[in-house]
């Protein structure tokens, strides 16, 4: 699998995700892309947008990022069928670019969330979630100030009826609309989500619920 990890001003869980990507999903060598360029390196599978506080969550949180020069770049790779992975701000940012519905606003408790949250796997149909059994409870920190996802009711019925929450949370830190933790494009092939995949794939972060996610994206490549 080759992929890249974008880096804004204020990223701070890009090095966590080339991590998970190198260690867990096999990936050869990740590679940084920086927001100033335009275009994204060849020959990729898929891209993933990082945790942080881009452009220090200056106007909306991901705003600015959205429109940074690489920004397109994605959107592009995206709508060409590629994978793209955004993660906390990762998934703010995609939210801006219009990858996928909706918004994500401040905490409902207006306060700082950093702790784990039990999720339960909404549907294991797509290539990022079929390491998991449909209804599965799983064990994910989230670490958010503005993670408070929010759609109208006709997007919500969409992304309902078209099997496309990915995760909801078990006990709403923030105040998600219908407990929504993540959420998939209409190709299935774009994941948004709020809690921090990447932060439990190893014994040290205190449990490994998140390399399911990651070797499932794995395998997938290795079909194509």
């Amino acid at each position: 699998m080759r992929a890249a990890v974008i880096q804004f001003p204020g990223s701070n869980c890009d090095r966590d995700m080339a991590v998970a990507l190198n260690q867990v999903a096999g990936n050869e060598k990740t590679q940084i892309v920086w927001h100033k360029e335009t275009s994204l390196p060849d020959g990729l599978d898929m891209v993933a947008i990082p945790g942080g506080f881009s452009f220090g969550d200056y106007l909306r949180c991901g705003a600015i990022a959205a429109r940074s020069p690489i920004a397109q770049a994605v959107v592009d790779f995206a709508n060409k069928g590629g994978y793209v992975l955004g993660v906390c701000n990762g998934f703010q940012v995609l939210t801006e670019t219009g990858l996928l519905p909706g918004a994500l606003m401040r905490n409902a408790g207006l306060k700082f969330i950093c702790k784990p949250v039990d999720l339960t796997v909404e549907t294991n149909n797509s290539d990022f979630t079929n390491g998991y059994d449909a209804g599965a409870t799983v064990i994910y920190p989230v670490a958010h100030h503005d993670g408070n996802y929010n759609a109208d009711a006709e997007t919500l019925a969409r992304l309902n009826g078209e099997d496309r929450v990915a995760f909801r949370y078990a006990d709403n830190p923030n105040g998600s609309t219908e407990d929504i933790a993540g959420i998939l494009s209409e190709n299935r092939r774009v994941l948004g989500m709020m809690p921090h995949p990447e932060r439990c794939v190893e014994n040290a972060h205190g449990n490994t619920d998140g390399a399911a996610l990651f070797r499932a994206l794995a395998g997938a490549m290795a079909l194509t």
